[in-house]
């Protein structure tokens, strides 16, 4: 059995496809997923390739269940590995959302990855080794309108984990950061929108996101490309701090960084739809 690893949220999209990856390599996968369904659909994809991946029941967002997944798993291998990957989509202008889907949106993306590593840096810190993946996103380098509360949470992420890998590389715990640009995971599918929306441009930006999400899933490259970007960052002696994935994500962030911020902030909010180019009026 190979070295222990935990994919959390690995029943769908780069989560799934991880996990796959990870097993193929020989890597021992332990995919956290929420519910009976969820295990089952890891399950299959995982017999469907011939591979071994165990699931356990563990909802990121709840503390005494993700400390009670992670102690059952420990109980039977130790954990080398952690790949946090459980997210959750949130769309909605600022002042749409409200306090309490903040609050969700913030302990799903980052304070249970940030839970996760209090719960496995003992044990990785007693040995001498272990490797910590955080999934993060082109959008925690680059704010979108109408995302702007997902993209806090992953700019958060990697603020967290900058700080999280130089505190634990004295003692042999490698931590990376995976950035993917646009992928085939369909997370944006099942995406939380507002209820009631500030204004008519706001609600037209929303339909016209939706049709547009589920118009384009099918054209977006396979997580795969992900998935094996996280097997390069766990199996390299000496991982990137940071793999950015995807020619738009490598594109994007150029352009943020080179054009100037009101040519930018006009393009984005054009083609989120909450601006008008300056000569239709």
């Amino acid at each position: 059995m190979g070295r222990t690893v935990v994919v959390t949220g690995a029943n769908s999209g780069i989560g799934l496809a991880t996990a796959l990856e990870l097993a193929a390599a020989g890597y021992d996968v332990v995919g956290t997923v929420r519910s009976a369904g969820k295990a089952a659909a890891l399950a299959d994809a995982a017999a469907d390739r011939g591979l071994d991946v165990r699931a356990v029941h563990c909802d990121v967002a709840d503390a005494e269940s993700t400390e009670k997944a992670f102690a059952e798993i420990e109980a039977e291998a130790e954990i080398w590995g952690v790949v946090n990957n459980a997210g959750l989509a949130q769309a909605g202008a600022i002042e749409d959302v409200d306090d309490d889907a903040v609050r969700y949106q913030l302990e799903v993306n980052l304070v249970a990855p940030a839970r996760i590593a209090r719960l496995v840096l003992p044990g990785m810190r007693e040995r001498g080794d272990g490797r910590i993946v955080n999934i993060s996103s082109v959008a925690g380098r680059i704010s979108l309108p109408l995302m702007g509360w997902y993209c806090a949470s992953k700019h958060a992420l990697e603020a967290m984990t900058d700080a999280l890998r130089i505190e634990a590389a004295p003692y042999g715990v490698r931590v990376s950061l995976v950035e993917p640009g646009s992928f085939g995971t369909g997370i944006w599918d099942g995406a939380r929108y507002p209820e009631d929306a500030a204004t008519t441009a706001y609600a037209d930006a929303y339909a016209r996101a939706r049709r547009t999400t589920t118009a384009g899933s099918a054209l977006m490259p396979d997580p795969v490309w992900v998935a094996r970007t996280v097997r390069l960052a766990l199996g390299s002696p000496v991982p990137l701090a940071r793999y950015l994935v995807g020619a738009d994500a490598v594109g994007g962030v150029l352009a943020e960084r080179l054009v100037p911020t009101a040519v930018t902030d006009l393009v984005k909010g054009v083609a989120t739809g909450v601006r008008k180019l300056p000569f239709l009026g």
